[in-house]
């Protein structure tokens, strides 16, 4: 197997989220179809609807979109909205994200290039570390 890292890259931001995985289970209950339009993206609706226990992968797209939103230094707001940021899977099942047009506005803004993402979840917990690199051309 032959695996290529991202380039080298200038760090312009990095934020960090964690959840109760039951807080995202509840909101589904309570909330349906309604929450999950408003927070996720088709593409993310696609994927975690289709899992065994969604509200756990649910709940890590719930912390990447807060991590991204802190590592823009913006929050969920008028600059950055739920659905601005999708995860989604590169070929070795890795998450990565996608930006709308305005988020990659704000990212351009911010003078980074790139977006990187780690997940991570237990029955209890879900996270995600984001960081706003801009790539160095070598």
């Amino acid at each position: 197997m032959n695996i290529s890292l991202p380039p080298a890259g200038i760090l312009i931001g990095i934020g960090c989220d964690i959840i109760d995985v039951e807080r995202i289970q509840s909101a589904l209950r309570r909330h349906g179809d309604h929450f999950i339009k408003r927070v996720f993206t088709e593409e993310e609706q696609a994927y975690c609807g289709a899992l065994k226990y969604p509200h756990k992968h649910y709940a890590a797209r719930w912390a990447a979109k807060e991590a991204v939103s802190k590592a823009f230094s913006t929050g969920i707001g008028p600059e950055l909205g739920w659905t601005s940021i999708s995860v989604y899977h590169g070929e070795r099942h890795q998450p990565l994200i996608r930006l709308d047009a305005k988020a990659q506005v704000l990212l351009e803004q911010v003078g980074a290039t790139h977006v990187h993402l780690t997940l991570s979840h237990s029955d209890n917990q879900a996270m995600a570390v984001a960081a706003l690199v801009k790539h160095i051309q070598s």
